[in-house]
């Protein structure tokens, strides 16, 4: 029998420490997202926090973080490409051609400072 999943309440992104405020940079400034507070027993290991709809995105501090070339990685959905595109050219974020298109949804893709890949696709869900 099933587990019954409801929904997704976070996923985990991990960078080197060295790369944390560069990090916490891009997800707040250049990708917009709002950073929530952190349960006072997670402060003390650093990261942050930050609201994705009904998702949340973490970001942790990780030493043995290694993600230069890993395919793993999440998605956005934006709701103009193109504009994600450019506001992401303007920050001097690398636009990542996507060498595997699938019909219908066009995509690229960027890294994070640490690393971790992210999908940038057009959508509304």
């Amino acid at each position: 029998m099933p587990i019954s999943v409801v929904s997704l309440q976070h996923v985990n992104v991990r960078v080197v420490p060295e790369l944390e405020s560069a990090a916490k940079t891009f997800y707040r400034t250049v990708l917009g997202l709002p950073e929530i507070p952190k349960p006072e027993e997670a402060r003390a290991r650093g990261g942050a926090w930050y609201q994705l709809g009904g998702a949340q995105l973490h970001l942790s501090r990780d030493g043995a973080a290694n993600n230069e070339g890993s395919k793993r990685h999440i998605c956005l959905n934006v709701a103009d490409l193109e504009q994600a595109q450019r506001h992401l050219e303007s920050a001097g974020v690398t636009i990542l051609p996507d060498d595997e298109p699938m019909a219908g949804y066009p995509r690229f893709f960027v890294r994070d400072p640490g690393g971790n890949l992210i999908e940038i696709g057009e959508g509304t869900e």
